[in-house]
């Protein structure tokens, strides 16, 4: 069964309401660290509000990268750095190092 298709304007509906589950998700997963999520998935938080500054940038919205970031994470990236982020292990690091995909 082929996958329906949306005309544009549906497809960007649907395409804003996922993208905003998705920052709802990642912002109450503060226990899940941009490094796993780069391990794993090959992007993280910040490669998410650098996508949607580039997005606005090709609507000729000038935004900048603080800005998108905290659209993402929902507070200053500072602020989230301070109450959420850890350092990372050497495991993790290790890891992140022999991927060259990052």
């Amino acid at each position: 069964m082929a996958a329906p298709e949306f005309d544009d304007a549906t497809r960007t509906r649907l395409e804003a309401a996922a993208f905003r589950k998705l920052v709802e998700h990642l912002r109450t997963r503060t226990d899940v660290q941009n490094i796993d999520m780069m391990n794993l998935a090959g992007f993280c938080r910040n490669c998410l509000s650098r996508w949607y500054r580039e997005g606005a940038a090709e609507q000729g919205i000038t935004l900048a990268d603080p800005d998108a970031r905290e659209i993402v994470y929902g507070m200053p990236y500072k602020e989230w750095q301070a109450q959420y982020q850890k350092e990372a292990s050497a495991e993790q690091k290790a890891k992140f190092a022999a991927n060259p995909g990052h």
